[in-house]
């Protein structure tokens, strides 16, 4: 590492101001920062110092997320093997690479289209590259459907960087989440490739890795859409799904969102290392929960309402949404008064649109954009709230 050091120490240069590199400042910065601590402090006034900044914090969430990305690869080539009639023949080795380079592709595209607007946007302003698109930049291909074509992603991507971070100031700046802004503007403009009961893809081999088939390609309905059209949840191979198949997240559905196991270990991570809040996590599930009894009581007809709580948990983007989207400190609110109303929020307006929308059975992405404009009306409220009760106290003391 000391070498490195003093190799970018000794290349600086070039990239200053009248250096013949000085056009790339901004990506020099970047990889700079993103390697090595700034060691710029202030020299007034008084500051709080840490070892830990907001890359950092970006680089904690794309580590928890590797566990459901993982295993949402390995998904991906099981759900291939399954829907071709291979998966007795195939080994899991082949079924991850398999995964692997159908995911690959999405997440260079995810980044390479992101992070290129945003060091142009940092070169064009003068100012240093914002890290908050390490995290978007992964998140993107994990939420998307498995069959999204690249030109799509790289569209929906750019979209979401430009018109949801870049307008509003940058990362720190927007006040809806990124990555769930690219899934909206597929889901809107090209909804048949997230929407219906042909989203998931399974295609043929690639490169020698997965099922050797003679067809281009299986599509087959997530869980969700099972659970909405009133039959019995079924996988890739026909055969019904098991508890422990959605806990492991052996079944149709977008790349990370499918493994509760998976999901709870990076939640840990968050968790543990206080880069997430308990109480938005836990008030999503608890809103969740409250609304699938409400209805299982209030509607007894609607087949979504009568579904077991906990299957409307495991199932989807909720687990997801919750512990990785939910929880995102820019855009969901910040008093802790606010972070149980916010995340209750979320888990009821999700469970909401899944029961009185059967159209669109995964509602946790609307239930979260929606609270996302709403978060900081909530923090004003509470904030109100405290100053007129403490104004309220001090006028009876004296």
């Amino acid at each position: 590492m000391k070498f490195l050091r003093n190799y970018l120490n000794k290349i600086k240069p070039n990239f200053e101001e009248g250096g013949k590199l000085h056009a790339f400042r901004s990506l020099f910065d970047g990889f700079e920062t993103f390697l090595f601590v700034p060691d710029d402090t202030s020299k007034s006034g008084v500051n709080i110092h840490d070892a830990i900044d907001s890359k950092r914090i970006m680089s904690l969430v794309v580590i928890s997320l590797l566990p459901a990305l993982l295993v949402g690869m390995y998904n991906i080539g099981l759900q291939n093997a399954l829907a071709a009639g291979t998966a007795d023949t195939t080994g899991w080795f082949d079924m991850f690479v398999f995964g692997l380079l159908v995911t690959l592709p999405k997440i260079v595209v995810s980044y390479v289209v992101g992070l290129g607007i945003e060091f142009t946007v940092a070169q064009w302003k003068n100012e240093e590259i914002h890290e908050g698109f390490l995290v978007s930049g992964i998140l993107i291909p994990m939420i998307v459907p498995v069959g999204c074509p690249l030109w799509i992603l790289a569209l929906a991507t750019a979209f979401a960087v430009i018109f949801a971070k870049e307008v509003f100031g940058g990362t720190g700046m927007n006040i809806v989440n990124v990555a769930l802004i690219a899934r909206a503007f597929i889901f809107f403009a090209y909804p048949s490739v997230i929407s219906g009961d042909g989203v998931w893809v399974a295609t043929e081999s690639i490169l020698g890795f997965g099922s050797d088939v003679t067809v281009d390609g299986y599509t087959c309905a997530t869980a969700l859409q099972h659970v909405a059209n009133g039959v019995e949840i079924i996988g890739a191979s026909g055969a019904q799904l098991s508890v422990m198949d959605m806990l492991f997240g052996f079944m149709p559905g977008s790349i990370g969102e499918t493994s509760v196991i998976a999901i709870a270990i990076g939640a840990v991570i968050l968790l543990w290392t206080g880069v997430a809040s308990w109480k938005t996590m836990f008030s999503v599930f608890v809103g969740g929960i409250a609304m699938c009894f409400l209805f299982q009581y209030t509607l007894p007809e609607n087949v979504v309402a009568q579904v077991p709580f906990w299957q409307h948990l495991i199932l989807g983007g909720f687990c997801f949404g919750a512990v990785f989207m939910a929880t995102d400190p820019v855009t969901s609110a910040r008093t802790e008064v606010g972070k149980y109303i916010y995340g209750f929020g979320i888990g009821a307006m999700a469970i909401l649109i899944r029961v009185l929308n059967p159209g669109y059975p995964e509602g946790m992405m609307l239930a979260i954009l929606l609270m996302n404009v709403v978060a900081p009306f909530i923090d004003y409220c509470v904030v109100q709230t405290n100053i007129s009760a403490r104004a309220k106290r001090l006028t009876k003391k004296n």
